[in-house]
């Protein structure tokens, strides 16, 4: 039986290449630009001066170099107690003269060679010391006033930098698509 020629039909298919590198980000935050300022603070400073008192009139008193009426009030209070020794002395030559049978002596005649005349001796001037100048110095306390000044702060977000580098795509072909045809042998002979 005579054989039914056939035609064979192959086909290939196409093949594609692609060579990809993933693509990489650079990522970038810079720091927020912040700006401090502060004036200076204002300072007021006072310092009261001190007071310092010297009482040097004990000094001058014991130079004889007071008030008058200082002066007078202490030979005062002297002269009663002078008053009182001359009473007493006087009572007491009284008494020897009273006495006068007692004694064997005489003594009138003792009496007036006793007799003298003389100032007593009082004290003008104060008591002489190494203490007579009295200092006393009262300090003040300095004055300080601060204002404070206050800090102006300005802060500015700065945005991140984000930066994208694409990565190799390379596609190919590696193989082409084809058909082929094969036609059957045909016997030319006749």
């Amino acid at each position: 039986m005579p054989s039914i020629p056939q035609i064979q039909i192959s086909q290939q298919y196409a093949k594609l290449g692609i060579d990809a590198d993933l693509g990489r980000y650079e990522m970038k935050q810079p720091r927020p630009t912040l700006e401090l300022e502060q004036p200076q603070a204002k300072v007021e400073m006072r310092q009261p001066q001190g007071e310092l008192k010297i009482d040097q009139s004990r000094a001058w008193d014991a130079l004889s170099r007071t008030n008058i009426l200082e002066v007078m009030h202490r030979i005062y209070g002297q002269a009663r107690e002078l008053a009182m020794k001359g009473t007493a002395r006087i009572v007491e030559d009284g008494n020897r003269m009273a006495a006068i049978h007692k004694s064997k002596a005489d003594a009138i005649p003792e009496l007036a060679m006793d007799v003298r005349v003389s100032f007593p001796e009082m004290v003008y001037a104060g008591e002489a010391s190494f203490d007579n100048v009295d200092i006393s110095y009262t300090a003040r306390r300095p004055e300080i006033n601060i204002t404070p000044s206050p800090v102006h702060s300005r802060a500015q977000l700065n945005p991140p930098q984000v930066d994208y580098y694409r990565g190799k795509l390379d596609i190919y072909m590696l193989q082409y698509n084809k058909v082929e045809i094969t036609p059957p042998a045909f016997d030319t002979r006749v």
